[in-house]
């Protein structure tokens, strides 16, 4: 009997390492941007909501992000640290409807997209 209880037990933890694995090698990366068709009191407001929530830092004059200097690259920069940081869930990039989730990343240059 003890033998079928070691079997039992091996054979659950194989099971739920394999399970486990398969989702995540199965996951989806996904980034979160600002659509293009957003006004730039939408993209400010998301900045500063954000920013005021994570670290913008990368976004400083001189910094990895800061260029190109426009509200549309650092409002997508600003969102998707934000996002990043909540969990990549599809509600942390709703931003009034002014944010999109992507699957091809975002990063260029020397601004990586986490």
């Amino acid at each position: 009997m003890a033998k079928a209880t070691h079997l039992s037990l091996f054979l659950s933890l194989f099971y739920f390492i394999s399970v486990g694995n398969l989702i995540s090698a199965n996951e989806q990366k996904t980034w979160c941007v600002a659509k293009p068709s957003s006004d730039q009191g939408t993209l400010m407001a998301n900045i500063n909501y954000a920013c005021s929530q994570v670290d913008c830092r990368v976004l400083q004059k001189g910094c990895s992000c800061f260029v190109p200097d426009n509200l549309i690259n650092h409002a997508s920069v600003a969102m998707n640290i934000y996002y990043q940081s909540r969990g990549r869930n599809h509600w942390n990039c709703y931003f009034g409807n002014s944010g999109l989730v992507v699957l091809t990343d975002p990063s260029y240059g020397s601004c990586i997209y986490q």
